[in-house]
């Protein structure tokens, strides 16, 4: 003859199944909301790529070829003839492989965030006459180190020539040329040019000031591979690992008025400004 079944028994057995359910129940729920939660996700995302879309159409398709060209390497500015102090360090022996290379740009890129990105913004908001010079004479007055100074109106003055030879499309660019040179109170520092520019061409100012990094993360990676630190490939390499950092960096210093220009690696400003006691030296700066 079968036992009766223990009470306690039955009520722990009824509880289980009650567990069970509520887990079932909180499984479903939590796969509901998880499902919400992607559907929201993907909403935003179909938003913002619609916000995007809208602002291409509204881009003159002209105006994003001259965008194109003015980041292509083949323009010729003479940013390759620039190692922004990186032969310097290597004669110093504060680079001597691809991690201090590496730990070099990213200091680099921080430098130039912090220090030109506000000239570059302030530029592109108001790519004026007026304002070119206004900017011009605050970099100059900012600019300590001698050779920084020299490669920063080197290459900008080669930028505004080109740009205005190039860039027909904007007479007004040709004029503001001749108009500085005419008063011989500009220097021409590269910053505040390339964000004249790009405000002329249309562009936005977070992508002048996006543009203004990769552009400094390129040219420098360059002056290291003909300086055999790195190969082609390794340089391509490197170029891709630090891009994270730099869209950080352009994050961090982005939007920000000149008054708050600053160094944050005078290390590598005191570098660069050793590059002309060097005995044999490949770059200008």
């Amino acid at each position: 003859m079968p036992l009766p079944a223990s009470p306690i028994f039955t009520i722990h057995a009824h509880f289980s199944k009650k567990k069970k359910k509520k887990k079932k129940i909180s499984q479903k729920i939590d796969s509901l909301e998880g499902g919400l939660l992607v559907c929201f996700v993907m909403d935003q995302d179909l938003v913002e790529t619609e916000k995007r879309r809208k602002r291409e159409i509204n881009i003159d398709p002209g105006l994003q070829w001259s965008q194109w060209q003015l980041l292509d390497s083949i323009l010729p500015t003479g940013g390759f003839a620039h190692s922004f102090g990186l032969e310097a360090a290597i004669q110093a022996r504060l680079v001597s492989g691809p991690d201090d290379l590496q730990n070099f740009v990213i200091h680099l890129l921080e430098n130039t965030g912090s220090l030109l990105l506000p000239f570059v913004y302030s530029a592109t908001m108001n790519p004026t006459l007026d304002n070119c010079q206004k900017l011009d004479r605050i970099l100059d007055a900012t600019l300590s180190n001698e050779v920084g100074r020299k490669a920063s109106v080197s290459q900008g003055s080669s930028l505004m020539r080109v740009a205005a030879s190039v860039f027909t499309e904007l007479p007004s660019l040709k004029s503001m040329r001749d108009v500085c040179i005419g008063s011989g109170v500009v220097s021409f520092h590269h910053a505040p040019v390339f964000g004249i520019i790009c405000g002329l061409l249309g562009m936005d100012s977070g992508t002048s000031q996006r543009a203004y990094i990769f552009m400094t993360m390129r040219d420098v990676i360059s002056a290291a591979t003909r300086l055999n630190l790195v190969g082609p490939l390794g340089a391509a390499v490197l170029q891709h690992r630090v891009a994270s950092v730099a869209e950080s960096m352009v994050k961090k210093w982005m939007d920000r008025s000149v008054e708050d220009a600053c160094q944050t690696a005078p290390l590598l400003d005191t570098i660069q400004g050793c590059h002309t006691y060097l005995f044999s030296r490949l770059f200008c700066s």
